[in-house]
This record gives C-alpha cells, sequence and structure tokens, in this order.
C-alpha cells in the first residue's frame, strides 16, 4: 500500500468513480441523453448542449504549461475553494480526523473541514514575529489524526510571505504523515517561486493556484489542484464529473493566450507600485497604528477606531468603497483589510483616511 493510500480515506481509496460518458470528439453524439440543438444565442464553440469533457485536455496543458508541472500533476477545479473541499473530502473521515491550519488565516478550510466533520487543529502564527509560522508548535501538533496542513502564502489577511526554508522543513518532517497543501492564490503578486515547483521532489507538498486573483477571473471560477499525480488520481474519484462549465474553459483558455499573459504582468507591476505607496502614505495617517508589509494584492491596517475608519470610507458620495472587517480572526482585533485598487481609487481611500 502507498503513503497516499495509507493517509487517505480507505473508502475513498476502494471507490469506484462514476463512468462519465465516453469522450470521443471525433464521433457524433447520442450516448449522453444530450439535447441535439444549440440553446439559442450560444456564444460558445462546443454548444452548451453538451456536457464538457471532464477534465479538459486543452486547458490541462495550458495551465500546467503554466505552472511549469506535469499535466498528470495537475487538476482543474472550480476555484481554490473546490480544490479545498476535494482534498478534505479526501482524506478526512468524519468525526475521526483532522486539519491543521494557522490562524489568522483563509476561512475555508476550518469551514470545510466543520461541513466533512473533520476537526481543526489550530497553531497561531507568530504577530510578534511579522505572522510567521510556529515550525515546532506546527510539529508538535500535528498528530496521526491529522491528514492536511492548510499553509497560505501568502497569506490572507496577513499578506506576508511564508518563508520557503520554512514550508519546505516542515514538508520534509511531514513525509508520510501528511499532505502539506500550499495555497498560493496570490503568489504572482509576491514575486516569489511557487511550491508547486517542489511537488516532484517532495510528493507530500501540494499547491493551490487560481485564475481568481492576478488573472482577473475571480467570475469564471477556475483553479488548480497541483500535487503527485496519486493524490490527483484520488482527487479525481472525488470531483464531480463534469466540474468545470463549458463557458469557463474557453472563457480561461482566450484570456491564457501569450497577448493577455503580458497584460497580466503590466497589471501585476501597478498593483506592487500601489501596494508601496499606500503602505507608505496609509502609515502617516492619525488613524492608523500599524500597516503590516504585504506580498498580496491587498493590506492589512490596524486602525486606533476600525470602527470610524471604515464608517468613513464606505461614505456614499464620499470614498465609497467596501473593504473588508478581519476583526473576529485571531489576533487582529483592531485590523482591516484593504485591497489595492486602481490609482484613482486609492486616492480616494487616502483622501478619506485624511
Amino acid at each position: 500500500m502507498s503513503w497516499v493510500e495509507e493517509l487517505a480515506r480507505p473508502d475513498i481509496v476502494a471507490l469506484a468513480p462514476y463512468e462519465h460518458a465516453a469522450w470521443r470528439p471525433e464521433l457524433e453524439r447520442l450516448h449522453a441523453n444530450e439535447l441535439p440543438w444549440r440553446p439559442p444565442g450560444d456564444p460558445t464553440l462546443a454548444g452548451l448542449n453538451r456536457y464538457p469533457e471532464p477534465q479538459p485536455r486543452e486547458l490541462v496543458e495550458r495551465l500546467a504549461s503554466l505552472y511549469e508541472v506535469a499535466p498528470d500533476s495537475l487538476l482543474v477545479t472550480r476555484g481554490s475553494d473546490d480544490g479545498i473541499d476535494l482534498l478534505v473530502r479526501a482524506f478526512c473521515r468524519a468525526g475521526g480526523d483532522a486539519i491543521l491550519v494557522c490562524p489568522p488565516t483563509f476561512g475555508m478550510y476550518a469551514v470545510t473541514a466543520a461541513i466533512q466533520g473533520a476537526t481543526v487543529v489550530n497553531v497561531p502564527l507568530r504577530a510578534e514575529s511579522g505572522f510567521a509560522l510556529d515550525e515546532v508548535a506546527l510539529l508538535a501538533r500535528c498528530t496521526k489524526a491529522v491528514k492536511l496542513v492548510f499553509l497560505c502564502s501568502p497569506n490572507s489577511p496577513t499578506g506576508n510571505l511564508m518563508s520557503e526554508e520554512s514550508v519546505l522543513r516542515i514538508a520534509r518532517q511531514l513525509k508520510g504523515r501528511a499532505l502539506l497543501v500550499v495555497d498560493e492564490a496570490y503568489i504572482e503578486f509576491a514575486g516569489a517561486a511557487s511550491m508547486a515547483l517542489r511537488v516532484k521532489e517532495l510528493p507530500q507538498l501540494a499547491a493551490l493556484r487560481t485564475l481568481s486573483k492576478a488573472h482577473g477571473l475571480a467570475g469564471a471560477r477556475c483553479g488548480s489542484v497541483i500535487a503527485t499525480p496519486e493524490v490527483i488520481a484520488l482527487l479525481r474519484k472525488v470531483i464531480s464529473p463534469y466540474a468545470v462549465a463549458q463557458l469557463t474553459v474557453e472563457c480561461a483558455l482566450e484570456f491564457l493566450a501569450t497577448s493577455n499573459l503580458a497584460t497580466l504582468s503590466a497589471r501585476v507591476a501597478v498593483i506592487q507600485s500601489e501596494r508601496e505607496r499606500l503602505t507608505r502614505k496609509i502609515g502617516k495617517a492619525a488613524s492608523v497604528a500599524k500597516v503590516w508589509p504585504s506580498a498580496a494584492n491587498f493590506l492589512l491596517v490596524e486602525f486606533i477606531h476600525a470602527d470610524a475608519a471604515q464608517e468613513a470610507l464606505g461614505r456614499v458620495g464620499a470614498a465609497g468603497l467596501l473593504i473588508r472587517d478581519v476583526r473576529r480572526q485571531l489576533g487582529l482585533e483592531r485590523a482591516l483589510r484593504i485591497s489595492i485598487g486602481t490609482p484613482e481609487q486609492n486616492d480616494r481611500l487616502l483622501e478619506a483616511l485624511r
């Protein structure tokens, strides 16, 4: 039995996956109970009256090329949230298994575990060290019940990039014990190498990527799980037969064209520049206690009076900006999270804080 089979839910390992309709595009389709005519106004190339390819080969290959991984190490999902859900369902038995998270962090890890009936083990980040990982505590609390360890890098809502050396040390220590999942939704804004590049040498490591953030395709819902082929094969047993909509497939392929990737780089550069400008100027506002350094497309800001700041920024007719209240998260009692907007939006933000 392989380490993946030992770690995963036994019932999922033994599961015979649903047999979707055969994918034979060279033949005319009379095997999937589809309507033979397109609906009026159908804008797609393939036709919305047809089920999409279960894991669209062209999109898998395009994403694998983008992330510099092998196609058999990538699963296309409905955004990163879908990837999180698939991992928890595949590895965690209700009432017995657990995930480990490092708060304050992205809330969907704990929500997905709760829905599955898995326990959540919390190992807080060290705020006094810039929200760094507590490696010793993490490894100490990673018991046999813990099947998945989720790290977000850059972390939401704190914005900091986890130390690559720290992540790799943890991954090596977890060999045969748990799967380390690094959520890299914001990695393009950090200018750092992806952990996906290390999956081949460290099969106990997995990475989550998405087109929602830097690529500007949040509405398309297209993400990826990158892991060893055995983990990907396991997740394919759990994912819905036609999980990725045809509209998403064609949209993603269009926007992943080389010409659009050049636009992506330019926009990421603007976000990075505006992030630095806002960090400097927000920090000078009398209402601000601290601006945390960020490698993402947002800033975590600690206010003297967070309620007043939120009200001022959200005032219609003035700034008119909706920002994220994160004060319920561990250690962030006075903090708000502010996404980096256009230069004009950022000017309004600064004016409202003044």
